[in-house]
């Protein structure tokens, strides 16, 4: 005893300091190593049994449980036959003895544990198991004991893991089921005596036959007297120890419910019994209670209370949830029915001084009232004037993964508040919103008066530290609120654009104003007296003013379409004035926030909004010469690309409302290609220097111009890529010298990866979206040079040494290609043999055997294409062939090509990725559908089963175990193309390569995989046998070293 007792001790110790604040990380591996290894010894059980009894470290009994429950779980086959019957007897008794004074974590996990050994030896070995289970559950001192143990039991013997044979599961189902009416009888009659010893029947008359409210005849219409009687009856008080009792019962029953079918031992009086607790959370009294007396004591009891109902709900939402209901159960529906409409009466209906209609008139007001009033506390929540100090807390520098602050975060979340009540109450909540706006709005403008010339400009005379503060207060709220105004945006468009239009327009009027009174007295370049503070303040209102009448951009576009006609004029005006506030922004000595702002409203007007007289406002027009005027700074790139964008839909868009012959295509045509030719002056000047070797300084130069001209042009392109024909067109007319620029180029920078990379990411846009307009000719060169320029050098280099830039020029080197293999025809069809020899030869080999997902995605989505978009490269189908030979057989052409690529995918299946794995999945399953793939002569003879072994192989290692049930589809299409060779030649082979399994194994997984075909069956065969064979080696595994096996 000695030695156990110096054990523990130096377990306890080594736990402590395992779990201690300051213990390194290796330190806890070297502790991890050596706990590990003790467990591993045999007759560690035995220490642990000792630690069980002898301690109260919460670390170490569970550190015991542990090295049990592995021993049960992965040893037991191994594991003499005294000893267990040992484990079998000591474990129970420990738990009865000290089962009250453990922490409830440690008695369910020992509880597990001890269920553990009854799912690998009840009946057999251990046939007191359930036995025991019913009568802890008569006994009443351990009753919650039982109905842990009952449940746990439910658990994990019903719904087992896969550490168990098919045919021990389908045992432990059929001994439960055995099982399922005694134990059904047990729990109704603990519910009903608990309920019968709380219940006080006669204080209670029966409702009065006399009552002629309409919710009474209902009732008596769809329950019986006596039903009705009996759930009239007012809701007993149960004590802490009943309420505990009761909900251990119902979550029994529920897990219960989720696994038995339908039957008879679902007695009446049970579903009865569940309905009555169901009636707790309707108790209308006691959630009164806990409001009007507020004690935390009465709130605790409305909350158990309540969580009774709810767990009885649950049982019948499992009953209710069966896809399957036998005829008998039918009676029992009718009585869920009429018990369930019982409680929605109680639910809404609280005497029978009010009708339902009233009660439901009551829950509207009151929630109307409730939800106004939770709109006004969100927004006081937000804004500084009410909750300064909590809101300073909240940190708006660092950024997460959704690249937001933590204050960001929660004003984005309150916003959402504020927005669903705007979808329920849009009237309330508008009402009560805007005031507020209003009077932020009030100190905002009225700045102006404060504004005085100093010697270096403008400057804001506020200067007192409360004056300074409060106006801080009332800025950042201002942002907020004006955040939360463009949220709001959407409901005051389609159907309701007519009903709201007054209230949209007031704050549309209202926006415009605030954004031209900013750009006008320059806010946010004024001088104050705390800059720090003020400065980024100022900023952000004008900021969001911008983004905030932004976001009625598609107001603005409906006011065009259905009202401007009749009130031109004050549409003109907005739309007018809003661009008289964007100009000046669009500047590089503006902010960037405040330019982006600009930018992304410009851009809006010019794309959602589309009216016609945009191109002739001098504002526009300023814009436009500023871009276009080589002399000025250029803008920040994100800007510039905005801009450009903006100003190219301007040119391109159609014009709503406006017919085909009035929308001044030539004009605009001509505009547009000297749009074009201004901005990209600099990038076409480099094809004359292409070839030229050049300095460091000069290539970086270049890089430049290159990286500045391509953002914008393939923006612009991207943005119109699903317009009509003739956007398309003018767009593509003006672009054409460039893109022969870039063609050009390309050659020379195919060793500079960043370059590349650009210009690869503007061919694609280019093939995505103007792809018809280029046309043929040009399409083929443009394919031709790729091809060229991509030499099995040149991918190894991208692909291995230069990163994941490199990866990203060879991934949309690929993508291209996807688009030109999908074009209809026979135009690009020459092509086809030199894109699957550079995908076979050049780029598959490199990416092969790399673990990295890299490249790999994009070059099986290409491999698919080629496959489904050209099949008839591969089979020549012959319609006449076949009726004379009377074969559907098709004539094979390119057959290596065909092999190689099929190859390829039977490798991925091999790798760990599971994206590219279910990716390749769904490809070869998609070509089985459409083209039939798998009945193909050469898929047939000389593939299919390499498949159905690999993704049999892949079941069985567990590798990709979320795509089980795709998986186990595949196989089965597969396998049914020649059942009879599955059955008589594929499955005997596979199982005769099996490693880890004796013959007799073997045999027993040979006669337990039936020879069914349809669908279900065979998928549950294929689980059956994959479960199977793991759980032998499994158990062939926890035998001893020299185990002879008979």
């Amino acid at each position: 005893m000695a030695s156990e007792e110096a054990s523990l001790r130096a377990l306890e110790s080594l736990m402590t300091e395992f779990f201690h604040n300051c213990t390194t990380n290796e330190r806890k591996r070297e502790i991890e190593e050596l706990l590990n290894n003790f467990a591993q010894q045999i007759g560690a059980w035995r220490f642990c049994l000792y630690f069980l009894s002898s301690t109260r470290n919460d670390y170490v009994m569970m550190y015991s449980l542990t090295v049990f429950e592995n021993l049960i779980n992965k040893m037991w086959l191994g594991v003499p036959t005294q000893d267990k019957m040992e484990i079998r007897s000591c474990l129970p008794k420990l738990l009865l003895a000290h089962h009250k004074t453990l922490p409830y974590f440690i008695r369910n996990k020992l509880c597990k544990v001890i269920v553990d050994i009854g799912r690998q030896d009840w009946p057999m070995f251990y046939h007191d198991f359930f036995t025991n289970i019913l009568q802890l559950i008569q006994s009443p001192v351990t009753t919650p004991l039982g109905l842990i143990m009952l449940k746990t039991t439910s658990e994990e013997l019903a719904c087992p893991r896969e550490d168990l044979s098919v045919a021990r599961k389908e045992e432990l189902r059929k001994l439960l089921l055995d099982q399922v009416q005694t134990v059904l009888g047990l729990l109704t009659g603990i519910l009903e005596s608990i309920w019968d010893k709380h219940s006080v029947t006669a204080a209670t008359p029966p409702p009065s036959p006399t009552s002629g409210e309409s919710g009474d005849l209902l009732s008596r219409l769809l329950q019986s007297p006596s039903a009705a009687r009996s759930l009239n009856q007012p809701i007993p008080i149960l004590d802490t120890e009943s309420e505990y009792i009761c909900s251990l019962a119902l979550e029994c029953l529920a897990h219960l419910f989720s696994w038995i079918p339908l039957s008879t031992s679902i007695t009446p009086s049970l579903l009865t019994t569940i309905f009555h607790f169901a009636r707790f959370g309707c108790d209308t009294r006691a959630r009164k209670m806990s409001t009007v007396n507020g004690s935390s004591q009465n709130s605790v009891l409305g909350q158990e209370r309540g969580r009774l109902g709810v767990l009885a709900m649950s049982c019948i939402n499992e009953l209710m949830s069966k896809n399957c209901v036998p005829m008998e159960f039918e009676e029992y529906l009718l009585r869920m029915f009429q018990q369930t409409f019982y409680l929605l009466q109680k639910i809404t209906k609280e005497n029978n001084a009010h009708t339902v209609k009233s009660r439901l008139e009551e829950l509207d007001e009151r929630y109307e009232d409730a939800l106004v009033l939770l709109l006004t506390e969100v927004l006081n929540r937000i804004q500084f004037r009410y909750n300064q100090d909590q809101l300073e807390e909240l940190d708006d520098e660092t950024l997460d993964d959704d690249q937001q602050t933590e204050w960001q975060r929660y004003l984005r979340q309150s916003l959402e508040v504020v927005a669903k009540v705007m979808e329920l109450l849009p009237t309330h909540a508008f009402s009560t919103l805007f005031p507020v706006l209003q009077d932020n709005l009030e100190v905002y403008l009225g700045l102006q008066q404060f504004v005085v010339t100093s010697r270096t400009g403008h400057r804001l005379n506020i200067t007192a530290e409360n004056d300074c503060r409060r106006l801080h207060c009332s800025l950042r709220d201002l942002s907020s609120l004006l955040q939360a105004v463009g949220r709001l945006a959407e409901y005051f468009i389609g159907d309701v654009f007519a009903a709201r239009f007054n209230n949209a327009l007031t704050v549309v009027e209202r926006l415009v104003k605030v954004t031209l009174y900013g750009s006008q007295i320059k806010l946010y370049n004024i001088e104050t007296a705390v800059p720090s503070v003020l400065k980024p303040d100022l900023l952000d209102v004008h900021a969001q003013s911008l983004a905030a009448l932004q976001a009625y951009s598609h107001w603005l576009a409906q006011f065009y379409s259905e009202v401007h006609q009749q009130n031109p004029e004050q549409f003109i005006s907005l739309v007018s004035t809003a661009l008289e506030a964007i100009t000046p922004l669009i500047s590089s000595k503006v902010q960037e926030k405040l330019l982006l702002s600009a930018c992304h409203l410009l851009v809006s007007l010019a794309t959602t909004v589309r009216p016609v007289f945009l191109i002739s406002i001098p504002a526009v027009q300023k814009v436009f010469n500023r871009i276009t005027d080589t002399s000025a700074q250029r803008l920040p790139d994100k800007a510039q690309v905005l801009v450009c964008r903006a100003l190219s839909n301007v040119l391109l868009l159609p014009w709503p409302n406006v017919p085909e012959s009035e929308q001044q295509w030539a004009i605009r045509s001509t505009n547009h290609a000297s749009l074009i030719s201004a901005l990209t002056r600099d990038y076409r000047s480099l094809k004359s220097n292409a070839i030229l070797p050049q300095r460091k300084v000069q290539l970086e130069d270049t890089k430049v111009i290159i990286h500045q001209t391509l953002s914008v042009l393939e923006d612009i392109v991207q943005s119109i890529s699903g317009e009509s024909t003739k956007s398309r067109q003018i767009c593509y007319q003006s672009l054409q010298e460039s893109v022969q620029v870039s063609l050009a180029l390309f050659p020379a920078f195919i060793h500079q990866s960043d370059v590349t990379d650009e210009m690869l990411s503007f061919f694609l846009t280019l093939f995505q979206g103007l792809r018809v307009q280029m046309g043929v000719p040009f399409t083929e060169q443009i394919i031709q040079t790729f091809l060229n320029m991509f030499t099995r050098e040149q991918l190894a280099e991208s692909i291995l040494h230069e990163g994941s830039t490199g990866c990203r020029v060879v991934e949309k080197f690929l993508k291209i290609l996807q688009v030109v293999v999908q074009e209809p025809g026979q135009v690009f069809k020459p092509f086809l043999p030199s894109i699957i020899s550079l995908c076979m030869e050049q780029v598959y080999p490199i990416v092969a055997e790399r673990s990295s997902p890299d490249v790999k995605a994009e070059l099986f989505e290409l491999l698919f294409r080629v496959l489904h978009h050209n099949w008839r490269y591969f089979f020549k189908s012959s319609v006449l062939a076949s009726v004379q030979r009377g074969l559907a057989e098709e004539q094979m052409e390119n057959e290596a090509q065909f092999s190689a690529i099929m190859q390829a995918f039977g490798q991925s299946f091999l790798q760990p990725d599971i994206h590219l794995f279910k990716q390749n999945l769904f490809y070869l399953e998609t070509l089985n559908t459409k083209q039939k793939l798998y009945h193909k002569k050469i898929f047939r003879t000389a593939m299919l089963f390499q498949f159905v072994n690999v993704l049999l192989q892949v079941l069985v290692h567990k590798s990709h175990d979320l795509l089980q049930e795709e998986i186990g589809i595949a196989i089965y299409n597969m396998a049914s193309v020649d059942f009879d060779s599955f059955y008589s030649a594929f499955l005997p082979e596979f199982l005769a390569n099996c490693d880890g399994v004796d013959s007799n194994q073997k045999n027993v997984l040979g006669r337990n995989f039936k020879m069914d075909r349809d669908l279900p069956s065979f998928t549950q065969n294929v689980h059956r046998l994959v479960n199977d064979l793991r759980y032998y080696r499994l158990c062939n595994d926890s035998l001893p070293p020299g185990t002879v096996k008979l």
